[in-house]
């Protein structure tokens, strides 16, 4: 591994967090590949290596992240994957300066499907059924054709058919607790707050956690829908899920968005980098879906399979809608008066 990333050399470094630096690699026969280095075999963070091999090494599917290989001798603990040469979401949503965003609403759409295809496959096409527990745009890798690929599962958990899974140790990118809260018990023994998940700096990071895990510890696929409905938003929106940079009233993504839609102003989240905005049914599809996902009951939820669905329905509206607006005014007329039928 040292030798397909030039010795670990910097210059090859392409990310780098909490758990380890991420590294570009060449193989002896060319092919290229992530590779994770972490900076330590203990505690929790050995644990997170050992679930990452544990359920990511066992499944293989279009859209979750391959692992190709990894690395446990001594103190050495790394993790190879498949190259995803436009890195992740986050860095497309948030962190691109170009004035008019390379994501196309319909690039947007097809990133949502494949991650809820991705989902739908961990909770209904495995036993144990697997739950992601950190659904959120940097953990979204996008490859050359922005096919969409989740990544990330040393926080998952596998679940039995039908059961629930109660936690004192909650995890995930978090924010559905009051700030006073988590300063006040932060670091306590015993308290979820002070896991390596959660590292309180001077705001907390994100709302993706659902309100039911944050509050009881209970824990079950529909976890990750709520998740995937944050995510929802923050593509259609380009915004963070929490904001503290905006007024009050705008903060909380979710919030906002639902009044928005209850103000008939739906038209408005949009993100404003899109190159062009889509037909106006598209938008108040995808924005249904999402607010499904987040509704509060977690057993009003869809499943991700509904969900998979859902985006796919939508994916055949754009594509009708993309055929009529390049047919010639009569043929457009013929067409809609066929499909109308």
């Amino acid at each position: 591994m040292e030798e397909a990333t030039g010795g670990l050399a910097a210059a090859n470094m392409v990310g780098e967090g909490g758990y380890g630096v991420v590294f570009r690699g060449v193989l002896r026969d060319g092919t290229a590949v992530a590779i994770k280095n972490l900076h330590n075999n203990r505690g929790q963070a050995e644990k997170d290596f050992r679930m990452e091999v544990q359920t990511i090494g066992r499944v293989r599917h279009k859209n979750l992240v391959s692992l190709l290989g990894y690395c446990s001798e001594g103190a050495c603990r790394m993790l190879v994957y498949e190259y995803m040469e436009k890195s992740n979401l986050d860095k497309w949503l948030h962190h691109d300066d170009s004035e008019t965003s390379s994501l196309t609403w319909d690039i947007r759409m097809r990133i949502l499907l494949g991650t809820a295809r991705g989902l739908a496959y961990l909770h209904e096409g495995l036993e144990p059924k697997i739950v992601h527990r950190d659904i959120k745009s940097s953990n979204i890798l996008l490859d050359r054709q922005w096919s969409a690929k989740v990544s990330d599962f040393g926080l998952a958990k596998l679940l039995c058919s039908e059961r629930s899974y109660v936690t004192t140790r909650v995890v995930g990118t978090f924010g559905s607790v009051s700030l006073f809260l988590c300063f006040f018990f932060a670091g306590r023994e015993g308290c979820c707050f002070s896991s390596r998940e959660f590292v309180i700096v001077s705001r907390v990071r994100c709302r993706y956690v659902a309100p039911e895990y944050a509050e009881t510890g209970m824990l079950n696929e529909r976890s990750d829908v709520y998740s995937f409905g944050v995510l929802a938003m923050e593509v259609m929106t380009g915004r963070t899920p929490v904001d503290y940079t905006r007024p009050a009233d705008e903060v909380n993504l979710v919030e906002w968005l639902k009044r928005m839609v209850a103000d008939r102003r739906v038209e408005e989240v949009l993100d404003p980098r899109l190159p062009e905005p889509p037909p106006s049914k598209a938008l108040k599809r995808a924005v249904l879906a999402a607010l499904r996902c987040v509704d509060p009951d977690g057993s009003q939820r869809p499943t991700m399979a509904h969900v998979v669905h859902m985006l796919e329905d939508d994916q055949i509206l754009r594509d009708e809608f993309k055929l009529a607006r390049d047919l010639s005014p009569r043929e457009s007329d013929s067409y809609e008066r066929e499909h109308s039928r």
